[in-house]
C-alpha cells in the first residue's frame, strides 16, 4: 500500500466506499463500492475533491504530497494489472475522468488511452496482436488529449479525419488501414505542433498524466460546468475528484464493445433494463452520438452470456443502492467490466413512476418515495403535448429522448440560441449532435433536435435533466449550419423558421403546432396522496377567474390564496369602463362608472365561488396604481403630435373640426394621465391608499364580493370569502378599510336574509407592516405575506428593472439566488418570521400564509414550514410542486 504522508489526497478504489461521496465524488465512491461488493471493476485510484479545491486555492498548483501519492497509487495499479505505465513492451494505459459529489453528466472532462506515445503504441500492438487497433487508439488519444488538455479545437482533427475517410471505400473511420492511421497520427501531431507554436505532442506518460489531472481540475471551473451548477443550484465549493483507472478496451474487435445501461427506463420509469451499446467502440462513441448505437435488448442476440451477466449485475446494483442506476460498461474480448454506477437522471414522469413502483415492490418505504422525487420535476408532467386533432406535417421521426412538446424558431448554434432567446424568441436548437460546449444554448432552448445520437447521448441526458423536450438521432436531417438551412422530408427550412418538436413521440413537425395539457396518471395521484397524508402546510392557488380556479382545484388546491381583482378589469369593454371611473372629475361620475363595473365583478366572483365550493377564497382588493389602466403617457404625446400634423394638412372645414375634437379629447386624456403619473408608482397611490382616497372603490368591490357570495350560496355552494386589504403600512389604514368592508357585508347579507362566515385580513408586503404586525393584527383575521413586494421594498429593488443586473449578482456570487425566485431567508424571510411571531403574540390563532411567487418554490416552502406558516399559495400549475415540497419539508424536520 502506498505511503500516506501528512494528508491523504489519493485513495485506491479498494480504500473507499459509498458514503465517501463528498471526498471521492460520486463516481469514485460508487466505483469503490462496486469493488467492495466484488463486481468486475478495472483497478484504479481517486484523487479527492479536497485536492481539487486546494489546486484552485494554490493558483493551479497540486497540493504538496498529492503527486507522489498518485505515483504510489499508480504502482499499485501496475501490480494489480501486471503492466507498467510507460513501458514500451507492456504498457499500462489509463483513463482520467472527473467525478463530482453531485452528478454533472457531460459537464467536465475525460481523457481515454492515456499513456500512449510513439513507443507504447507499438507495445500495445504487440500485446493485442492488432496493430490497427493500437494505432486507432493512439490517434483517438491525441485528438482527445489535445482538445481537452491543450485546448486545440476538435474541428481541426475532424476536418483532417474526414479527409482521410474520404479516401476509403465506405467513408468510415473503421475502414482506415494501419498505414493510413500512421499517416493520420502524424497529421494530428502536426496540428498540435502548429497550435502549440512549435511544442511537440507530449511523449512522457507521466507528463501526460499530470497535465490531464490538472485539466480535469480546471474543468470544474469551465463555463459549461459553472452554467450547469448555476442552473441546478449546485455549490461551487464541492470541487471534483479525479478518477484514474486502468483502461479496458471496447474497440478490440467485434467481441468487444461499450455501452450505457439504466436499470429502469429513464424517460418512462418502466421496470426494464434500458440502454444502448456499440460493438468495437469506445465509450465516447456512445455518449457523443458519433455512431447511432443498438438498444440493449439486442445484446441478448449478439452476446447472450454478457447480456445475462449484465442483467444479474444491474439488478444487484439497484437492490444495493435502492435506486435506479445509470451504469457504464465495457466488454473486452467477451469479458464484462463495469466502469461506473450512479443514481440515474430521469424525467419527472419516470421519477414518479419509479418512486411509486419501488415502494410497491418493497424496495423503499412511502416516506423515501416522497423524498425521491424532486418537486420541480413534477413540472415536466404538466408539459404540453401535441394536439393530434390539428393538421400535422411530420418532417421526420427520431428518438424520443425527453418528453414534452415545444414550438420555436430554429437556430443552428448555441450562441445564436442564447442571443435570440435573450430577445424573447422561442428557440429550437438544431445540431448534428450536441457537445458540452453547447450547454449555454441548450439551457435557453425550448427544445433540442439532433441528427445523430441515441437515448444516452449528451443531448438526451442534458435535456432530460432540464426537462426540455428533445428528439435525437433524426437521421433524415440534412443540416447546413453555415448557410442556416435544414433539408428534411422534401422541405427546406431556414434559420428563424418555425418547427415543433415532440419529445414524447420523436416526431418533428412543420410549423407552430397547437399543444394541449397532459393528463396525470395513476402513479402521480398515488404519490400526491402519500404527500398529502404527510404534509402540514396547506396549499392554495393564485387564481383570478372561474376557469383558473377549476384548474387549480383539479391540481389539488385547497382554496384560493390570492384573487387579484385588478386582472378582472382588463379586456376592451371592461378597460373602457375602468378608465371612465379613473378619469371621472367628480364623485357622481365616478360612482356611475363603478355601478357599471359592479355587475361585471360580481359575475366573476360568482364563477370563482362556484368553482371553489367549500374552500376559502382570498380576494385582494384593487392594488396597482391607477395609471396602469391608462394609456402610456409618451405614446399619447406621440399620438397628439400626429393629430396636429394631420389637422395642418386638412383640406376641409369638416376635417379640421373632426381633428380638433380628437385633439381636445386626446389633450384631456393626456392631462388626466399627467395628473396621475408618479415618479415611483410602486410606492405611490395604490393598494389601501386608493380605498382611503376613493372609499367608493372599496365599497363597490366589497358589494360585488358579498352579492356574488349570496348568489352562490343561494345556489347551494358553501362560500368562504376572505377579503384582503393590500399594501397596509399602519394599523389605522386597515381599521379604516375593514370598517368599510364590514358595513357593506352587513348591508348585503341583511338584504338577502343570509348569514355567512367571512374574514377580513391584510397583505403584509411592507417592512413596516412586518415590524408592527402586533398592532396590525388587532384589526386582522388573517395575514398573507406578499413576498413579491416585500422583496422589492426590503431590497430596494424594482422587480421590473432589476433583471438587467441581478444575473450579474448571481454569477458573481454576490447573491446565492434571484430573490424574486427564491425567498431571501436571512432578510425578507426574517421579516416574515418577525411578522408571524408578532402577529400571533396579539392573536395566537391568527391564520398566516404567503401568496407571492415564492409560494411554489421548494426551498421557500421549506422555510415557510419551519416558521409555522399555515399555507402557501402559488400559480395553479405549481400546486402539485408545492404539495410535494410541503411533504418533503415535513419529513426533513
Amino acid at each position: 500500500m502506498f505511503e500516506n504522508r501528512d494528508h491523504q489526497w489519493v485513495y485506491l478504489f479498494s480504500q473507499g466506499q459509498a458514503n465517501m461521496k463528498a471526498l471521492l465524488g460520486g463516481k469514485g465512491a460508487n466505483v469503490a463500492e462496486m469493488v467492495r461488493v466484488g463486481l468486475p471493476v478495472p483497478p484504479g485510484f481517486t484523487i479527492t475533491t479536497e485536492a481539487c479545491n486546494a489546486y484552485s486555492a494554490y493558483q493551479r498548483q497540486f497540493p504538496e504530497g498529492m503527486w507522489s501519492q498518485a505515483q504510489a497509487a499508480l504502482r499499485e495499479v501496475e501490480a494489480l494489472t501486471g503492466k507498467q505505465f510507460g513501458d514500451p513492451q507492456n504498457p499500462l494505459l489509463v483513463s482520467v475522468r472527473s467525478g463530482a459529489a453531485i452528478s454533472m453528466p457531460g459537464m467536465m472532462d475525460t481523457v481515454l488511452n492515456l499513456g500512449l506515445n510513439d513507443e507504447t503504441v507499438e507495445g500495445l500492438a504487440t500485446l493485442t496482436g492488432d496493430r490497427r487497433f493500437a494505432l486507432d487508439a493512439y490517434r483517438r488519444f491525441i485528438s482527445m488529449f489535445a482538445n481537452i488538455v491543450i485546448g486545440v479545437g476538435m474541428d481541426k482533427f475532424e476536418r483532417t479525419l474526414n479527409r482521410f475517410k474520404a479516401q476509403t471505400k465506405h467513408g468510415r473511420d473503421t475502414d482506415l488501414t494501419p498505414d493510413q492511421l500512421t499517416e493520420l497520427i502524424e497529421a494530428y501531431k502536426l496540428i498540435v505542433f502548429s497550435d502549440r507554436h512549435g511544442d511537440e505532442f507530449p511523449q512522457d506518460p507521466y507528463e501526460q498524466l499530470r497535465m490531464a489531472i490538472a485539466a480535469v481540475f480546471d474543468s470544474w471551473n469551465g463555463r459549461r460546468a459553472q452554467d450547469y451548477r448555476r442552473i441546478h443550484r449546485i455549490s461551487d465549493e464541492l470541487g471534483t475528484a479525479v478518477n484514474v483507472q486502468a483502461m479496458v478496451f471496447g474497440n478490440l474487435g467485434w467481441d468487444s464493445g461499450t455501452g450505457v445501461a439504466f436499470t429502469r427506463n429513464p424517460s418512462t420509469g418502466e421496470n426494464q433494463l434500458y440502454g444502448e451499446y456499440l460493438l468495437n467502440a469506445q465509450g465516447e462513441d456512445v455518449v457523443a452520438g458519433i455512431r447511432t448505437p443498438h438498444p440493449i435488448a439486442q445484446l441478448a442476440t449478439d452476446m447472450p452470456g454478457v447480456h445475462q451477466q449484465l442483467l444479474t449485475i444491474t439488478g444487484q446494483l439497484e437492490k444495493h443502492y435502492q435506486n435506479m442506476q445509470d451504469i457504464e460498461f465495457t466488454i473486452e474480448q467477451g469479458k464484462l467490466w463495469l466502469l461506473q454506477t450512479r443514481t440515474g437522471k430521469r424525467t419527472g414522469a419516470a421519477a414518479v413512476r419509479i418512486a411509486v413502483e419501488m415502494e410497491q415492490e418493497r424496495l423503499i418505504d412511502q416516506h423515501t418515495a416522497i423524498m425521491r422525487v424532486e418537486p420541480n420535476q413534477l413540472d415536466q408532467l404538466l408539459h404540453p403535448t401535441v394536439d393530434t386533432s390539428a393538421a400535422l406535417t411530420v418532417l421526420t421521426t427520431g428518438l424520443p429522448a425527453s418528453p414534452g412538446a415545444a414550438a420555436g424558431r430554429i437556430v443552428f448554434n448555441p450562441d445564436d440560441a442564447e442571443e435570440k432567446a435573450a430577445e424573447g424568441q422561442p428557440i429550437i436548437l438544431v445540431r448534428h449532435e450536441t457537445s458540452p460546449d453547447d450547454f449555454h444554448g441548450m439551457v435557453v432552448a425550448k427544445a433540442i433536435l439532433t441528427a445523430r445520437g441515441g437515448m444516452t447521448s449528451h443531448a438526451a441526458v442534458v435535456a432530460r435533466g432540464m426537462g426540455t423536450p428533445c428528439v435525437v438521432g433524426a437521421g433524415d436531417l440534412h443540416i447546413n449550419a453555415e448557410q442556416g438551412i435544414l433539408h428534411v422530408g422534401g422541405h427546406e427550412i431556414r434559420r428563424g423558421d418555425w418547427i415543433t418538436v415532440d419529445g414524447s413521440t420523436g416526431q418533428v413537425l412543420l410549423g407552430e403546432v397547437p399543444t394541449k395539457q397532459p393528463e396525470l396518471g395513476e402513479h402521480f395521484h398515488t404519490l400526491m396522496g402519500w404527500a398529502d397524508q404527510v404534509r402540514r402546510l396547506k396549499v392554495r392557488a393564485n387564481a383570478d377567474t372561474g376557469p383558473d380556479a377549476t384548474t387549480a382545484r383539479s391540481f389539488g388546491a385547497e382554496g384560493i390564496g390570492l384573487c387579484r381583482t385588478e386582472h378582472m378589469f382588463f379586456g376592451d369593454e371592461r378597460l373602457a369602463i375602468m378608465r371612465e371611473m379613473i378619469l371621472a372629475e367628480d364623485l357622481a361620475s365616478r360612482e356611475a362608472a363603478l355601478d357599471k363595473l359592479l355587475p361585471i365583478q360580481r359575475q366573476d366572483f360568482v364563477e370563482i365561488f362556484r368553482a371553489m365550493n367549500g374552500l376559502p377564497v382570498t380576494i385582494r382588493l384593487l392594488d396597482p396604481p391607477l395609471h396602469e389602466f391608462l394609456p402610456n403617457f409618451e405614446e399619447l404625446q406621440a399620438e397628439l403630435f400626429e393629430l396636429k400634423l394631420k389637422m395642418q394638412q386638412a383640406n376641409s372645414f369638416n376635417e379640421i373640426d373632426q381633428h380638433l375634437r380628437q385633439i381636445w379629447e386626446k389633450e384631456r386624456l393626456l392631462r388626466q394621465v399627467e395628473r396621475l403619473r408618479e415618479a415611483n408608482p410602486m410606492l405611490g397611490h395604490r393598494g389601501c391608499r386608493l380605498g382611503l382616497v376613493y372609499p367608493e372603490v372599496t365599497t363597490m368591490q366589497a358589494r360585488a364580493i358579498f352579492e356574488a357570495a349570496c348568489t352562490a350560496q343561494a345556489e347551494g355552494a358553501t362560500v368562504i370569502p376572505e377579503i384582503m386589504i393590500p399594501l397596509v403600512a399602519t394599523e389605522t389604514e386597515l381599521a379604516h378599510q375593514r370598517q368599510l368592508v364590514a358595513t357593506v357585508a352587513t348591508d348585503v347579507l341583511g338584504a338577502h336574509g343570509m348569514t355567512m362566515a367571512y374574514s377580513i385580513g391584510t397583505m403584509i408586503e411592507l417592512p413596516r407592516a412586518a415590524l408592527t404586525a402586533g398592532r396590525i393584527a388587532q384589526h386582522a383575521d388573517f395575514f398573507s405575506f406578499g413576498t413579491n413586494d416585500l422583496t422589492q421594498t426590503t431590497f430596494g429593488l424594482s422587480r421590473d428593472d432589476s433583471a438587467r443586473f441581478l444575473s450579474h449578482y448571481i454569477q458573481a456570487k454576490l447573491l446565492p439566488d434571484d430573490p424574486f425566485q427564491v425567498l431571501d431567508q436571512s432578510g425578507v424571510g426574517e421579516l416574515v418570521q418577525i411578522g408571524t411571531s408578532r402577529g400571533r403574540e396579539t392573536k395566537p390563532d391568527l391564520k398566516i400564509g404567503i401568496c407571492g411567487e415564492h409560494g411554489g418554490e421548494p426551498k421557500s416552502i421549506a422555510f415557510c414550514h419551519r416558521i409555522g406558516i399555515d399555507y402557501v399559495s402559488c400559480s395553479p400549475f405549481r400546486v402539485p410542486i408545492a404539495r410535494l415540497a410541503a411533504a418533503q419539508a415535513t419529513l426533513a424536520m
